[in-house]
């Protein structure tokens, strides 16, 4: 195992540490995004009379989906080339040393706001601009907040990246296979990851304040609810989103996305 510099361990160890903003995803994702009603209504919108995907016709259907998934391919690639530039460009040093060195509770509550409006405005804006807007401040966000890991990943754990981001992708690809071709509606999994985010926020907060790490098996158990996550976002997808936001749409399954890479890189990280 390769030894850390004594100058970088307070970093390395403090990279390992899971953000809250993964728990508190999780709560607001239950309470803000895809939660369904009795008539397939999404109840935390105020639509004028949506129409659920599934009660379209077959074009309809095929339309939106393409749609959702071509939009999340372009935020993959934007967030890809977002984090390829901040590394040539040498920004991600200073960029990881500073939020690494700052108060994360600051860090965090500003991606908090960013994410919070971001997905507001995909959600409610009727405005197509503006939900693109939410998708861009999304994804902008993330890349940020995503350089502090990516960093300690590039210089003490080599090809982590890599192997973190084809896991990444079998896993996504295997559990949105499983979705479309069990048509299955996981709307019942908004519960289970709402009380799921809510243990793990006790968790990230009981081990911040009495210092202690939550380790491989609380990354093992939040690569799971991130897969939950994407078996959920793919069932509205199929069942319940309104044809008109698959902007929206993609942003959620980005966020599950990116929920899954940062476990997964911090789990290769810890057995490097």
């Amino acid at each position: 195992m390769k030894v850390v510099p004594v100058q970088f361990q307070a970093d390395f160890r403090l990279s390992l540490i899971p953000l809250p903003i993964d728990s508190l995803r999780q709560i607001a994702r239950v309470w803000r995004v895809n939660t369904v009603n009795d008539q397939h209504e999404m109840n935390t919108h105020d639509y004028s009379g949506p129409v659920p995907v599934i009660e379209l016709d077959t074009d309809s259907r095929s339309r939106f989906i393409t749609r959702t998934y071509a939009h999340l391919l372009a935020a993959l690639v934007a967030f890809t080339l977002l984090e390829i530039f901040f590394f040539t460009s040498g920004m991600a040093e200073p960029m990881a040393k500073a939020m690494l060195s700052s108060s994360w509770l600051l860090v965090l509550g500003g991606f908090m706001i960013i994410s919070w409006l971001a997905r507001g405005v995909a959600h409610r804006a009727q405005s197509k601009a503006m939900q693109y807007a939410g998708l861009a401040a999304y994804v902008v966000g993330q890349a940020v907040i995503f350089v502090p890991l990516l960093f300690v990943a590039d210089r003490y754990a080599p090809g982590a990246i890599a192997s973190a981001a084809m896991v990444t992708a079998l896993g996504f690809t295997g559990l949105t296979m499983v979705a479309f071709i069990t048509r299955k509606d996981f709307s019942f999994l908004r519960g289970i990851l709402f009380w799921a985010g809510i243990v793990a926020l006790v968790l990230v907060v009981a081990g911040s304040m009495f210092g202690f790490q939550l380790g491989t098996f609380f990354s093992v158990a939040m690569i799971g609810i991130a897969g939950a996550a994407i078996l959920y976002d793919t069932s509205n997808v199929l069942h319940h989103y309104p044809e008109d936001r698959y902007v929206a749409a993609s942003l959620e399954l980005f966020a599950s996305v990116a929920l899954m890479l940062w476990y997964v890189l911090r789990l290769f990280m810890s057995r490097r």
